[in-house]
């Protein structure tokens, strides 16, 4: 607004002091021809009167009630400018703000996430381990218990066979000879052919 005010000054008062030049001219500072030049004639010096009159009033009217509005209007905009400025100023850190909270958020988020999803997989693996090792062991108890079993009922197959084997040799002596053969003797024989298959 100050700057405003002084270029309208300055140039109304060159306006004026220019007139006023030529008002004060020598009398034979006009042209031939020129008569707006001639300030014998009292029209031209009324006329140059009413100018300056007139723009002595336009530089009071525009320095007095039009260039404080002027200046009230750039003033005010200028505050609405900067304050709106601010406010966007202010508003883009609140924004970077909660992207910045946002963001840590969502990194805790995983984190705990991940944390929650390692915890689960350690309980289940463990559960797993557990299991396995429960069935392992119950197969190991059930498999020791048929291998007890399978060993008696080996060993009774192997009696009743050694019974069986002792009863065909003897018959077959008894049949090809005619004569009975000792029981213990060739109870013996059996026990060694069995020994000797390592059955």
């Amino acid at each position: 607004m100050g700057v405003m005010m002084k270029i309208v000054r300055a140039g109304l008062l060159a306006t004026v002091s220019g007139v006023s030049l030529l008002v004060m001219a020598a009398p034979g500072a006009h042209a031939a021809g020129m008569p707006q030049l001639d300030f014998h004639n009292p029209l031209v010096t009324g006329q140059v009167i009413w100018g300056a009159v007139i723009f002595l009033g336009f530089y009071l009217v525009l320095s007095q009630i039009m260039l404080p509005r002027v200046g009230r209007v750039l003033e005010d905009r200028s505050k609405r400018i900067s304050g709106d400025l601010d406010v966007a100023r202010s508003a883009k850190q609140d924004a970077d703000k909660a992207v910045a909270e946002l963001q840590q958020a969502r990194k805790d988020a995983m984190a705990e996430a991940q944390a929650n999803l390692q915890k689960t997989l350690d309980a289940e693996q463990r559960a797993a381990d557990q299991k396995l090792a429960e069935i392992n062991a119950r197969l190991s108890a059930e498999i020791a218990d048929a291998e007890k079993r399978i060993a008696a009922e080996k060993a009774q197959a192997f009696g009743t066979l050694k019974e069986i084997a002792a009863d065909t040799t003897q018959a077959l002596v008894s049949r090809l000879t005619g004569v009975t053969p000792d029981a213990q003797l060739v109870a013996q024989k059996v026990d060694g052919a069995i020994a000797h298959q390592n059955i």
